[in-house]
């Protein structure tokens, strides 16, 4: 009995660390009426940034998003802070008594020019992940979207990022010593491509059940272009294009600012050090006197006197955010600019032939 009970007690023990040691998160798929729910909601609040409740579950490495609601419009009112957590608790509540998905598997936030990476993301991030493992944080952004693209970016912290945002650690010497970057503080997944992997950001899928499928092939006409889509051949994007050179001016204001605080820390503790170093000569050449004359040497550190008072680095993660939001609009400009040589270039060609 005992020969029999052994293999079953380390078969269970396999299984208990399997379940401790999730899969990667790879895919996050989501349900086409979800998908409408979050654009109609963020297309009737715009510009002003709306947020809501993504309901789902985790399976394996792919989160699915079968199901959303919005949440009312917040305010600084503590009043009304505890009248919308009582709101999204009766949704959940009401969910769960017509059987439809409530466990929640993070959020969704409208954006304008992809201007969605600010401490209060990190934060709102932060405070999901104590109570849920594995949570994403679904940006959709109308003002992209009206480009013809559909605008919709999945977003997870990092391990490594979460780690060093726990214990306060966004020191230089702290970031140099996990080589950590700017770029690491979303998370993302290796993709091959050819014969080596490149890192890109969580894909989304969009999933229909069968039933919705049938009815939009029905709904389907046998000739679906049946009329030109003129927007689609718009030579002029000069708002899109100014608008994101006025962020990406924004940003790098913003990034100068840091460095400048950085650099007058910098030059402050060098200034520190400079007086530290001269009271400390000035104490050895003292004790070097009193030892002369037979007296005890006096203690070499003095806390009481404000020279040895430890300023505190400045924080980097801010200047790491504003990089990332830089990165973020030199892509979407370049990517309006490769759309705007395309058409003009096709256009040539029409007015040739």
């Amino acid at each position: 009995m005992a020969n029999q009970a052994a293999p079953v007690r380390s078969f269970l023990q396999a299984a208990a660390k399997t379940e401790e040691a999730p899969l990667p998160l790879r895919v996050v798929q989501i349900e086409g009426l979800a998908i409408l729910k979050i654009i109609k909601h963020c297309k009737e609040c715009s510009p002003d940034p709306v947020t809501g409740q993504l309901l789902g579950l985790d399976v394996g490495s792919v989160l699915e998003v079968t199901n959303c609601f919005p949440f009312p419009t917040r305010d600084e009112d503590e009043e009304l802070e505890a009248e919308g957590a009582n709101y999204q608790l009766e949704m959940m509540r009401c969910l769960r008594e017509v059987n439809v998905d409530n466990n929640t598997v993070g959020w969704y936030q409208s954006t304008f020019l992809w201007s969605y990476q600010t401490e209060d993301l990190i934060e709102t991030f932060m405070n999901y992940q104590e109570n849920i493992r594995r949570c994403v944080c679904i940006i959709y952004d109308p003002s992209k979207s009206n480009q013809g693209v559909l605008a919709l970016k999945a977003l997870k912290l990092s391990d490594s990022f979460m780690e060093l945002y726990r214990n306060n650690n966004f020191t230089g010497e702290k970031l140099r010593e996990k080589n950590f970057t700017w770029v690491d503080i979303f998370e993302e997944i290796p993709v091959s491509h050819y014969s080596f992997f490149i890192f890109e950001e969580i894909p989304i899928k969009v999933s229909n059940s069968p039933l919705i499928s049938c009815v939009m092939t029905q709904l389907e006409t046998d000739s679906p272009v049946n009329q030109c889509d003129y927007d689609r051949l718009q030579l002029s994007s000069t708002p899109y294009l100014e608008r994101n050179l006025e962020f990406l001016v924004g940003c790098m204001d913003a990034l100068s600012k840091e460095q400048q605080e950085l650099q007058f820390h910098y030059r402050i503790l060098a200034r520190q050090q400079a007086q530290q170093q001269a009271w400390l000569q000035k104490r050895r050449a003292e004790n070097m006197a009193r030892k002369a004359a037979g007296e005890e040497p006096l203690p070499e550190e003095d806390p009481s006197n404000p020279i040895f008072k430890q300023n505190p680095e400045p924080s980097r993660l801010n200047s790491f955010l504003i990089t990332n939001q830089i990165a973020n609009h030199c892509n979407q400009i370049n990517g309006a600019v490769g759309q705007n040589f395309s058409r003009l270039y096709l256009t040539k060609a029409l007015h040739e032939n």
